[in-house]
């Protein structure tokens, strides 16, 4: 990387090598504030294994593919959560075929407005759920867009090509998703945004890169979302398809969570743009 880079590739930083064989059962949801806790359900049968290496740094942890990758998916946790969040459902995927390294950022620990000042894991402070963009931590997101393009940067000085690496989140995530995806200098994979909204939507037409222009982009929502209300997410939906994006919009009968139909349509995604 060049400038002042935040962030260094070196493998020997992780702390914990481990091999991990994940049971390939289903995964239901419960809510907890920003996070998609899931728990596996019983009674579903057997199911085949999936074996990938968990490595472990102070600032991520990562699923590495026994082979060498061909494709990658950064994924942001929510509000209040870690990088372990989404790995009980990567084996609900189905991708483990295709070489994917999973990457999973930590958040910074910082204090948040809205939960009282209560410091938590977080990629911005946020001071009130409204689009508005002067009620927005512009600062916060503007710091979480330029350490997430620099694990993008990484991954491609790693040898996958910007065009296979998809940029994933929930809620929060998922804000920083959409936010930092569409202004990357470089053409990616695609954006997966869940359960979430577009922060900063009124400056998007002065700060898009126009490599990210055509970009796929997933975005799932709960019908009953208390937390992010769905109209928060159809509103960003649309400005996007306004403004020329590929929008790809998902609706399920759960609230702030993942369910096991979002998880097989957002496997099959995955495959469309890494297979």
């Amino acid at each position: 990387m060049k400038g002042n880079s935040r962030l260094r590739y070196a493998e020997p930083g992780y702390t914990t090598v481990r091999k991990c064989r994940f049971n390939h059962v289903h995964y239901v949801t419960t809510v907890a504030t920003d996070q998609a806790a899931c728990r596996p359900t019983s009674g579903l049968g057997p199911h085949p294994m999936l074996f990938m290496q968990t490595l472990e740094r102070d600032d991520a942890v990562t699923l590495q593919p026994d082979e060498t990758a061909r494709g990658v998916v950064v994924w942001l946790h929510g509000l209040g959560a870690d990088g372990y969040d989404f790995l009980p459902v990567i084996p609900e995927l189905g991708v483990d075929d295709l070489a994917v390294r999973f990457v999973f950022p930590h958040a910074p620990i910082q204090a948040v407005t809205i939960n009282g000042g209560q410091r938590m894991r977080a990629w911005y402070d946020i001071f009130s759920l409204t689009r508005a963009d002067q009620q927005q931590d512009a600062e916060g997101i503007r710091r979480s867009e330029l350490l997430i393009h620099d694990y993008l940067r990484i991954e491609q000085e790693r040898g996958v090509p910007a065009e296979r690496i998809i940029l994933a989140g929930f809620s929060q995530g998922g804000a920083i998703a959409l936010h930092a995806g569409l202004r990357y200098p470089q053409p990616l994979g695609g954006v997966l945004a869940l359960s979430t909204y577009l922060p900063l939507h009124e400056r998007l037409p002065a700060e898009a890169s126009s490599a990210n222009q055509a970009t796929p982009i997933l975005m799932c929502h709960g019908i009953d979302d208390p937390v992010l209300p769905m109209a928060l997410g159809t509103a960003s939906r649309d400005g996007l398809l306004a403004l020329g994006y590929a929008v790809d919009w998902h609706e399920y009968p759960m609230q702030h969570a993942v369910c096991i139909e979002e998880l097989g349509d957002i496997g099959r995604w995955l495959r469309l743009r890494l297979g």
